[in-house]
């Protein structure tokens, strides 16, 4: 029996200007390309959606990665160990594309999409059926060029803001974000945490005050209540660790079964949200 092919695949604004419509948060999930294997990547993102994911985020693998936590370099590592190649990554996700209707947006160090060209890896994710960029390393103003680049390529672009950001540069980083901001709950590396930060509220809507764009939370959100306290303050809230260490404690488990693991997450994470 074929799988009906999901409805048209939304953009990043349409994902957030309807889920504001509505008052609620974006859960937006990290999945690392190629752990354990392509095979599961590839069954993970369509159980994340039927979850009740609204974007996923997608990490190309990095030997050097910038702020991530021990959990997810491991994962980076055992992907790098079996050769995946840029283009291995392009073709799983543009098989698996037809099956999604929410946005996917790649976390990807710069120097990957320098190495590989620009404009040839903009056009290749592009073709693969991304919807944005994620790029950890690139500051303004250097950042400026490259996402002009980036979104005439069809891509939104997506930077990142750290709590010790000075507005200035907040502003400079938000006008490059055409997607959404990626604000950062703690500066450092990723990982789990028992609590958010105190401040965190407060520093969400500085920076809402000096954009439009929708502010999406990430690092350390690993928990039900801590989704719960993004809403009403973030637009989205950015899971990563938690759900590399769900799939890690199950590596013998196949494709079909990390993708019944991270499902079981998504639901767990948003059980505490009216959706």
């Amino acid at each position: 029996m074929t799988q009906a092919r999901a409805s048209a695949p939304k953009s990043i604004a349409q994902t957030f200007d309807a889920l504001r419509s509505r008052g609620i948060i974006a859960l937006v999930p990290f999945i690392p390309a190629g752990y354990p294997d392509l095979e599961t990547t590839a069954a993970t993102l369509p159980a994340l959606e039927a979850a009740g994911a609204n974007v996923i985020e997608f990490g190309f693998p990095f030997s050097d990665p910038i702020a991530d936590g021990p959990v997810i370099q491991e994962a980076y590592t055992a992907a790098l160990s079996k050769k995946i190649r840029i283009a291995d990554v392009f073709e799983t996700v543009a098989s698996v594309r037809p099956k999604l209707s929410v946005p996917l947006v790649s976390m990807v160090s710069y120097s990957i999409v320098y190495r590989y060209g620009v404009e040839r890896f903009v056009a290749a994710a592009k073709g693969a059926g991304f919807n944005g960029l994620i790029l950890p390393d690139l500051p303004p103003p250097e950042a400026q060029a490259i996402c002009e680049q980036v979104q005439a390529g069809g891509l939104d672009t997506i930077l990142l803001v750290a709590p010790t950001t000075t507005p200035q540069r907040r502003r400079e980083i938000a006008e490059l974000s055409s997607g959404f901001v990626y604000y950062l709950s703690v500066s450092g590396i990723t990982g789990e945490r028992e609590q958010l930060p105190e401040d965190l509220a407060d520093n969400v809507r500085q920076l809402k005050e000096l954009t439009d764009r929708p502010v999406c939370v990430g690092f350390g959100i690993s928990k039900p209540q801590h989704v719960a306290q993004l809403q009403g303050v973030a637009d989205g809230a950015i899971v990563g660790s938690a759900f590399v260490k769900r799939m890690k404690g199950r590596l013998n488990a196949g494709p079909e079964g990390l993708a019944s693991e991270v499902r079981a997450l998504a639901q767990e994470l948003l059980s505490g949200l009216r959706r």
